[in-house]
């Protein structure tokens, strides 16, 4: 028995709840990780000045913008090579695994070129102040030199990741932010460089990450980097589409809104920036865990679907759910009562991060619990190729009901109205989201 004919096997007879937490395990330590030297990056730039901390939100959008065009690559492939795998196809799933990867890195290159010849436009567009622009630039630069190869270690995180080798994934993921969290203080602090050495430490530690991870897409019975596999072709394209469609969405979307929310913020100084660049990186390391677990679903789901056993793959989905489920409430209590604290860590002498950071943490934790069933519907429709409601709930939280109520909340209450939006979002998606997992499941099969 081949490698790959003993891994259809487990995946496909396993029971769901011990195979999801196998699965899921190394991908939430890569999710933490990976939010760790976020979180990493702002509590060493956060000991300098509140501009330098600012600077980290400004540029969030365009990593966002690397994420949401490598999922698209990463999970459009990478869900195709799943479903081939556990259709006994893998021929197929070797040139979607090259072709995403090639596609994705060509894409950012060419954005990361812009981005250098159109540097300080592109700062001021994404939120940035005249004070804060000196301390974004420097680091956006080494982002920007860097994004062909984060865009390569997303991609193929999520290619390993959906085959089943989450455990390589992992090894990859956390070799890269180890370096970077190693380099941050190193850079930052005992080479001056401030808020720069934070993109150089970015730059290097992702530039490793991508050759370890490309090294081990070929272990475990993997389906490894070939480029002479590498084919332009019009049908891979659209399986791409199919399957990453609603990541681009999701994570485009979220570039888009954190733009709005740092043009918004600006609009009441330099703190206000920082607090709510600080309570992204806060909740994205709490989310971590629940997309990791959701992510730890999606191979399961893929293999099974292939497979056509449709029982199992809706086994998975409620367990995942009520899992998710269970830790959000957790996280949002214990994220509502030492909210002050959390903030505190990385901007304690600015009264002003903290008093913003703190109102704006806790309404997000207030509606924390809704974000469980609205990843995994997510996940799960887009996993089985339901790309058009897929599409939709990539589309509500990050763009239908959050760049509105940033841009409405703003207008009609101020600072409060921005600090309120993401609660509101969450509410709104919550309520779309629950009839059309319903109708996915029910429509996949018997």
């Amino acid at each position: 028995m081949t490698e790959q004919d003993a891994k259809y096997l487990r995946m496909t007879t396993e029971p769901v709840p011990r195979l999801i937490l196998e699965m899921a395990v190394p991908t939430i330590l890569s999710m933490l990780v990976t939010n760790l030297y976020n979180l990493a990056d702002t509590f060493f730039i956060g000991q300098t000045n509140t501009q330098s901390t600012a600077a980290l939100g400004v540029v969030f959008p365009f990593m966002s913008l690397i994420q949401a065009v490598s999922f698209f690559f990463g999970h459009g492939s990478g869900n195709y090579i799943s479903r081939q795998l556990g259709a006994r196809q893998p021929g197929n799933a070797t040139t979607m695994a090259v072709s995403g990867l090639v596609y994705s890195m060509a894409v950012i290159a060419v954005a990361a070129i812009l981005g250098l010849l159109f540097c300080d436009p592109v700062l001021m567009a994404m939120g940035s102040t005249g004070t804060i622009l000196p301390y974004a630039r420097p680091y956006f630069i080494y982002i920007l030199l860097g994004a062909p190869f984060i865009s390569g270690s997303f991609v193929l995180n999520n290619q390993m990741r959906l085959q089943g080798n989450a455990s390589l994934a992992m090894v990859g993921i956390l070799s890269g932010a180890l370096l970077n969290i190693v380099l941050d203080p190193v850079f930052i602090f005992g080479l001056g460089m401030g808020v720069s050495g934070a993109g150089l430490a970015t730059f290097i530690s992702q530039a490793v990450c991508f050759g370890i991870m490309l090294k081990m897409s070929f272990l475990s019975g993997g389906v490894g980097i070939h480029l002479k596999e590498f084919r332009l072709s019009s049908s891979i394209l659209k399986e791409i589409t199919a399957g990453g469609l609603p990541s681009l969405f999701r994570q485009g979307l979220m570039a888009v809104s954190t733009m709005c929310l740092n043009l918004c913020a600006s609009l009441y100084g330099d703190s206000s920036v920082a607090a709510f660049s600080i309570v992204g990186r806060v909740v994205g390391f709490a989310l971590a865990i629940i997309i990791g677990f959701g992510q730890g679903f999606q191979p399961v789901c893929g293999f099974n679907f292939g497979a056509q056993a449709f029982g199992r793959v809706r086994k998975g989905f409620r367990f995942s759910t009520l899992s998710g489920l269970v830790y959000c409430l957790a996280i949002a209590v214990l994220g509502f009562v030492f909210a002050p604290q959390i903030i505190g860590i990385f901007r304690a002498d600015d009264a002003e991060v903290i008093r913003v950071g703190t109102l704006a943490l806790r309404w997000q934790c207030a509606t924390f619990p809704a974000l469980a069933p609205v990843i995994m519907t997510n996940m799960f429709l887009q996993t089985t190729r339901q790309t058009v409601p897929a599409v939709i709930v990539a589309l509500a939280r990050q763009g239908l009901f959050l760049i509105p109520a940033v841009l409405v909340g703003t207008f009609f209450y101020g600072l409060d109205g921005l600090i309120l939006a993401q609660s509101v979002s969450d509410v709104c998606s919550l309520v779309l989201v629950v009839p059309l997992a319903v109708h996915g499941l029910r429509t996949m099969g018997e």
